[in-house]
């Protein structure tokens, strides 16, 4: 075991646009096994959710009253997750799953919970959609991180 790695690893995982995309390729690398790699990043991965979905709006709100710069940074982040309105009013629960499982750019953890948020879904109810998509997405990431082990 290497704790460096593996709290490197769960930082990673915790940090918008990184998530688990980032943090198993980096904790395997480190020396993490798969399996270690993979329940740091998934933890890691879905602590920030909680947080995100209760408190966002009132995060946004006293952002926007620091600086114009910050209130466009909001702006950007709101408009973000209104992209992604379709995909939920359409499928809801299971497309906030299918938000958080691909793993690329502008989906994961972060984002669904910043769309459940400006959509008011409860916790509850959007917590689950988000840890099922973050374990698909993890189980992505884990089976191309192998594949690209496998070859070298």
């Amino acid at each position: 075991m290497n704790p460096k790695a593996m709290i490197m690893t769960f930082l990673l995982s915790m940090l918008p646009v990184i998530e688990l995309r980032g943090a198993i390729p980096v904790g395997i690398s480190e020396g993490l096994s798969f399996s270690q790699a993979f329940i740091i990043s998934i933890i890691g991965n879905l602590l920030p959710v909680p947080i995100i979905i209760i408190f966002i709006r009132k995060i946004f709100n006293w952002i926007r009253t620091k600086s114009d710069w910050l209130n466009d940074f909001v702006i950007k982040m709101e408009k973000k997750a209104e992209s992604k309105r379709k995909i939920i009013d359409k499928s809801e629960w299971w497309g906030l799953v299918l938000i958080v499982a691909i793993p690329l750019p502008g989906t994961g953890a972060w984002t669904g919970s910043l769309v459940a948020a400006m959509l008011d879904m409860r916790l509850q109810r959007a917590f689950p959609a988000i840890a099922l998509g973050v374990l698909i997405a993890g189980v992505i990431v884990m089976s191309i991180t192998y594949g690209a082990y496998a070859m070298v």
